[in-house]
């Protein structure tokens, strides 16, 4: 075999750790029908070939935990997930421990139109020093793809609720566009009203969790 065939090793980042106080309570509490959509999350970014999955928890943690199957995916929870997204972001690198891992594709969990094709199509260039965002109708979204060289300087600069945004600015020319709108529907759910669109629903969060 040649040297570097062996590439395409990515792994998968899922975000859902906020409190959804647009949508009535944490997101990743989120079901579509019977299965919460954290587990489809993770169905989609295993079929799309990540070899490891990262679930970033942080409000009602310990009810997701105990609702969803999370199977062998690692879950990191955020203490600090009321700051915004930078934390989580910097959470989930943290715990990426594969250093053959080239590159780590990054998903919100209230995304029920993702498709394995989309990330597969973003991850199509899974190199260390690579940036990848999907788009949609012309405007950047997720997933995102972060090749590993990134990293430091994406936990360093994550911010707030704008996460990876400040690194992604000062690099701009690194970033390759991908659109995805022929095999993803790129829509975030943070209304009530995309809820009742999607058939989406928030368990009550029980008191204390």
């Amino acid at each position: 075999m040649l040297e570097g065939a062996q590439l395409n090793r990515i792994a998968g980042m899922i975000i859902a750790a906020g409190g959804g106080r647009r949508i009535g309570g944490p997101e990743a509490l989120l079901h579509q029908g019977e299965k919460p959509l954290v587990n489809q999350m993770i169905d989609t970014m295993t079929k799309a070939g990540c070899e490891q999955i990262v679930v970033v928890l942080g409000a009602a943690a310990e009810q997701v935990r105990e609702t969803a199957d999370l199977g062998e995916a690692t879950v990191v929870i955020n203490k600090a997930w009321g700051t915004g997204v930078g934390s989580s972001i910097r959470a989930g690198l943290a715990a990426m421990d594969d250093e053959g891992i080239e590159a780590v594709v990054v998903v919100p969990v209230d995304m029920p139109g993702l498709t394995a094709a989309a990330v597969r199509r973003v991850a199509a260039l899974p190199y260390p020093d690579v940036l990848v965002c999907a788009t949609y109708d012309g405007l950047r979204g997720y997933p995102m793809l972060f090749g590993r060289r990134h990293w430091p300087g994406i936990a360093t600069l994550a911010s707030a609720d704008v996460g990876a945004r400040p690194y992604l600015l000062a690099h701009k020319d690194q970033i390759v566009d991908i659109a995805c709108d022929s095999v993803a529907d790129g829509s975030r759910v943070d209304t009530p009203e995309l809820m009742a669109l999607y058939g989406l629903t928030v368990p009550p969060q029980r008191v204390g969790v």
